[in-house]
């Protein structure tokens, strides 16, 4: 998502991103992190929890104004939001 918005993304940016999600809650609306993707082309911000006794993230994109980054943003998310196989 970051490459579509024209964000830098980094190491720093990762670990940001690993620190946030630490007690993160999909359940609870209010436990969830949110981090801005600020490019030079789009603002987004994206919004991650982490599945109460699982493995799994959530993750939402808001600021997806312009449709063919909202196109974007829906298709890698249904890319990755694959379950493993039991």
């Amino acid at each position: 998502m970051a490459h579509y918005a024209s964000y830098d993304f980094d190491g720093t940016d990762w670990q940001a991103v690993e620190l946030g999600l630490e007690t993160t809650d999909d359940e609870r609306p209010d436990r969830w992190y949110s981090y801005p993707l600020v490019g030079s082309d789009h603002h987004v911000e994206v919004h991650l929890a982490k599945a109460v006794g699982g493995d799994e993230v959530s993750v939402c994109v808001a600021g997806t104004s312009d449709p063919e980054l909202r196109l974007r943003a829906d298709t890698l998310i249904a890319a990755f939001a694959t379950r493993p196989a039991p």
